[in-house]
């Protein structure tokens, strides 16, 4: 750090504002560019520039360590990969990487009912990613969507990172583009049973999707027909499914809480939807289509769902399949011809089951790691003759597999290559459950070598999620054997917010209980050092989006504990954010985080927890946050201001780094080598923290 200059002080200037009776200082909120979504503000962008250039400052002298460490993840990651072939119609498709590219190749074959079908060549190119992606800095595939009759496909681009995507249509055949319906789509389009049509989402202004049109093919766009628009809950959003027999298309509006379904007959795309069942609070459910019923999951009667069925004629009359369960947790169903597919967790683990429609028993799919995700994946048709699933675990690389329900056997398609060698009988995989400061149980995961001792001297990388409901899977990743090689144990949180434990384990880290969250993410870290894994001190934490809002808060609350953390994309402004209903996400998230607008106690209990706003005169560890300029979910601004805060607050002199893409989004640099350089970087910043073996 010595031979690093200044590092940039932005200026402090005086903003306050009142709400219930409160008065909250911001002195960074400048750093808002008040133009926004237009970024202009020299100021701004001339403060973010002297960040990158103090982040480019501390990296040059790490040139060496962050090649080695991407070219070794790079090395573990197989150039030329292609992907499993999978059925649709008269061809199989499947994407492929050719050596030194960026972005995937797609192809096709003719399906021909043999063992061919399912290895990756001989195929023609229908898709070339990279050309889409030459000559700009961003590109991302949001969608391709091939038509009933094979001959089309709708394509969905992002060029800055921005996910507003365009809709075209292309023809397969000759790569033309035949028509563009959409600059602002945003959501996954489905076609009308004819394809003579397809129903798509847009984004507003607001980047929300209230609405979805019909477009028929060969008419101008905008003649479109609207066919649904939500106008009584500006939280709720439009999105688009069809059901797997393909005989409906699904439309929901609603919110991370609630919603409501309507369907629409998909050889009728003219008809109007019809609704399923009304929007009630806090319940939720989801439809499936098959053998002329729905399969309805819904938590109306249990935290942990059912699954009903219900006659189209009469959707709203809902009779109990499977009925909830305190141990179980039904994630999802998929009605496929012979059986439905049961995703549910138990114990905090992935469990797959097949269900026979007439007898109704349920086959569970074994699997005997400690810790590991699995699902059913990649099957586009109704009627499959093998039932295709995904399976890895934190010393198990990915593993495609089909599963022929008559013989119970399972055929392995393909697992994960890494070509410069993997050997897990090298590595442990722990799963503890550390109890938390209110008594629940919280478990965790831990890759480690079979070498690292648990003798209170070793160094840990942990990282969590705990927001939504989505649980952080425990699943292989090649990367993280760049840092358990070099003598770290590598530990995931499975901490409150997700739903490892089920829906209520989701709940109760969300609104008024989300520092449950924080807390749960902080004793287990105290649990580790406690276990032996390592001092305070000796460990270091990353987290991106909602999980750098949680590393904001460990950074808070317990910041001895921690010699550097990783901050991505962090959602660290949070009072601020959920008070201004004009961005994009924030109507939607106040079911997550609480409305502070009208809510005096939920104004005064993200105020408590903020990690912006409760940054305070002490110690901080060393920390690297991230930031992208045209970030639609965490505005730019969010890392920003919480970097100059820090800078300007904390009491120590440990490294602080803030690095701001100026031409990407929420993920990051777009392409498969770049994101890998990006984690490369950050790995590099926790060595140089904390060091290695």
């Amino acid at each position: 750090m010595t031979d690093l200059p200044e590092p940039p002080i932005a200026e402090q200037r005086a903003y306050s504002f009142e709400r219930h009776g409160i008065t909250v200082e911001d002195p960074y909120h400048w750093l808002k560019d008040q133009s926004y979504p237009t970024i202009d503000d020299e100021d701004v962008l001339d403060y973010l520039k002297e960040e990158n250039a103090y982040f480019e400052a501390w990296k040059a002298p790490q040139a060496d360590t962050i090649e080695a460490l991407f070219e070794e993840m790079k090395a573990r990651i197989k150039e030329d990969d292609k992907g499993v072939p999978v059925k649709n119609g008269d061809y199989v498709y499947w994407s492929e990487f050719a050596p030194g590219t960026q972005y995937r190749l797609w192809y096709r074959k003719p399906a021909d009912g043999t063992a061919s079908d399912i290895t990756p060549d001989n195929g023609t190119l229908i898709y070339d990613e990279n050309a889409q992606a030459e000559g700009g800095d961003y590109y991302r595939l949001g969608g391709f969507e091939v038509s009933p009759d094979g001959t089309q496909a709708i394509v969905l681009s992002d060029r800055n990172g921005s996910e507003r995507y365009t809709i075209e249509v292309i023809d397969i055949a000759s790569g033309e583009v035949l028509e563009t319906v959409s600059d602002s789509a945003l959501g996954a389009p489905e076609w009308d049973k004819a394809g003579t049509g397809f129903f798509y989402t847009v984004a507003n202004e607001n980047w929300r999707t209230y609405e979805a049109y019909y477009h028929a093919l060969g008419t101008d766009a905008k003649d479109d027909r609207l066919v649904l628009k939500e106008t009584e809950n500006p939280a709720f959003t439009v999105n688009l499914s069809k059901s797997t027999d393909e005989n409906y298309i699904f439309l929901l509006s609603g919110e991370n809480s609630s919603g409501e379904w309507y369907f629409i007959p998909a050889d009728d795309p003219t008809a109007e939807p019809q609704l399923i069942m009304r929007r009630r609070p806090d319940i939720q459910y989801s439809v499936d289509a098959a053998h002329g019923k729905f399969w309805i999951v819904t938590n109306d009667n249990h935290v942990n769902f059912r699954l009903a069925q219900a006659d189209p004629a009469d959707p709203m009359k809902w009779h109990t399949v499977i009925a909830g369960s305190d141990d179980f947790y039904l994630e999802g169903v998929d009605a496929y011809r012979d059986h439905l597919l049961v995703e549910g967790r138990l114990n905090g683990l992935d469990q797959l089951y097949l269900r026979d429609y007439d007898s109704g028993d349920m086959t569970r799919l074994p699997f005997e790691e400690a810790a590991y995700t699995a699902g059913f994946t990649g099957m586009a048709e109704y009627a499959p003759d093998k039932y295709r699933l995904y399976y890895s675990s934190m010393v198990t690389p990915g593993t495609v597999m089909d599963y022929d329900a008559a013989s119970g056997e399972f055929t392995t398609l393909k697992v994960q290559e890494v070509p410069s060698g993997h050997d897990p009988d090298k590595y442990v995989v722990d799963r503890l459950m550390i109890e938390a400061r209110d008594g629940a149980m919280v478990p965790v995961s831990v890759l480690r070598s079979k070498d690292f001792e648990l003798d209170g001297t070793g160094r840990v990388f942990m990282t969590g999620y705990g927001a939504y409901g989505s649980a952080y899977p425990a699943s292989f990743s090649t990367s993280r054997y760049s840092l358990v090689d070099r003598g770290y144990a590598f530990a995931i949180a499975h901490i409150r917010g997700g739903d490892e434990m089920g829906y209520q384990w989701f709940l109760d880290g969300k609104l008024k209980k989300r520092t449950n969250t924080f807390n749960d993410f902080v004793d287990v870290t105290r649990g580790l050092i406690e276990a032996g894994y390592a001092p305070a001190g000796n460990i270091a934490a990353q987290g991106g989006s909602a999980g750098g809002e949680l590393m904001g808060a460990i950074a808070n609350q317990a910041p001895e504990l921690y010699g550097a953390i990783v901050a991505d994309v962090p959602f660290v402004d949070v009072l601020n954010t959920m008070l201004d209903d004009t961005l994009p996400l924030t109507p939607g998230e106040w079911n997550e985080w609480g409305n502070p607008i009208t809510d005096p106690e939920a104004f005064k209990y993200i105020l408590s927890y903020s990690p912006y706003d409760q940054v305070s005169a002490q110690d901080y560890p060393a920390m690297l946050i991230t930031g992208g300029l045209n970030d639609p979910r965490v505005t730019y601004w969010e890392p920003a201001k919480y970097a100059a805060k820090l800078r300007a607050t904390k009491t120590d002199d440990n490294l602080l780094l803030l690095k701001i893409n100026m031409g990407a989004g929420h993920g990051g640099k777009s392409g498969r080598w770049n994101s890998l350089y990006e984690q490369a970087e950050k790995y590099a910043f926790v060595l140089d923290q904390l060091g290695q073996e």
